[in-house]
């Protein structure tokens, strides 16, 4: 399909981002500056499948204050159908990360309670199922609790349900609908904790784990280093392309759940659109912004510098490949 119909259901919200200028110290205060935006897992995920020619809609929940009418023109100027619903006596949630002076994160709070309570009721709202049934894949991500991911599941029926892991805590959620994703992206940390083994695991014990659980395709980041994937019959690896500067972290693993979504969406292999997603990663890197902004040229210009993917030896570990 070349313009996808794109379903996103998850976090919308305020994104906080705090990077110290020098070198961090611990129990001090730090010289930095602070940037605040409109994030959220399945918010920048689907704003990246947009500006890769998809289009969407998205169901978030939100409070009835000044950051939820932030978040609500944020979700407008994205050209994305707003189907939230706003709780006037909740706080919006964000979120606020503080990173070190070459865009890393040092330590994050998640202030998302409202996520917690309210998913799982609106998704029995008719306008919501009236969605489902105009859209051609679904997007969910692990800030919705793990009844409200199995109603969607449910609600799904078939059509293709991508997912975001969002953090090793969070990530366990989805494993009662594992056998129904076409995909899920996470990193390295996110998939040992999901499979169940300490985060220094290795590809050849992760997969066979994940695949049992009824898991057909993940992508697997780790930040520099190699990214894994696998399908039901292959398992490679891709390394991805220096960024040509490095602006800010945040985001790139959701951009690379867009372009990859998008690109799966319109019949590329895995492999191959997970290249398109490598590209978008790279530009969110380069970006202040949550979502980047880019255009046709950027992005294409951006995909030239990813390599190919490579077949993943045994006995490597995630986000490496035992080059001979």
């Amino acid at each position: 399909m070349s313009f996808p119909k794109i379903l996103a259901v998850g976090g919308a919200h305020i994104d906080r981002r705090g990077q110290v200028t020098g070198a961090y110290v611990a129990g001090a205060s730090n010289p930095g500056v602070m940037a605040e935006d409109v994030g959220g897992g399945a918010f920048n995920a689907l704003r990246n499948a947009v500006r890769r020619g998809a289009s969407g809609a998205i169901m978030s929940v939100r409070g009835g204050d000044a950051a939820g009418e932030t978040v609500s023109r944020a979700i407008l100027d994205a050209g994305i159908a707003d189907l939230s619903a706003i709780f006037l006596d909740r706080t919006t949630p964000s979120y606020t990360a503080l990173l070190d002076r070459d865009g890393d994160v040092i330590a994050a709070l998640a202030d998302m309670a409202l996520y917690e309570i309210a998913f799982a009721k609106q998704l029995r709202r008719a306008n919501f199922r009236a969605a489902v049934t105009e859209a051609d894949a679904l997007l969910c991500d692990a800030n919705l609790s793990a009844d409200a991911l199995a109603r969607l599941a449910r609600l799904a029926s078939g059509k293709p349900l991508f997912a975001i892991a969002i953090s090793p805590a969070k990530v366990v959620r989805l494993s009662g609908i594992l056998e129904t994703l076409s995909c899920l992206f996470m990193n390295f940390r996110e998939a040992a904790c999901l499979a169940g083994l300490p985060g220094d695991a290795r590809v050849d014990d992760v997969v066979p784990r994940l695949r049992g659980m009824g898991l057909s395709s993940a992508i697997v980041s780790h930040g520099g280093a190699p990214t894994a994937a696998f399908d039901r019959s292959a398992l490679f690896s891709i390394k991805p392309p220096r960024p040509r500067k490095i602006v800010d972290v945040t985001g790139a693993g959701d951009a690379l759940a867009g372009a990859t979504m998008v690109a799966l969406l319109r019949g590329l292999s895995l492999g191959e659109a997970l290249r398109d997603g490598m590209a978008a990663a790279m530009l969110a890197v380069e970006s202040p912004a949550s979502a980047p902004e880019f255009s046709a040229g950027d992005f294409t210009a951006a995909l030239a510098l990813v390599p190919k993917t490579e077949a993943l030896h045994q006995g490597g570990k995630i986000g490496e490949t035992n080059d001979a």
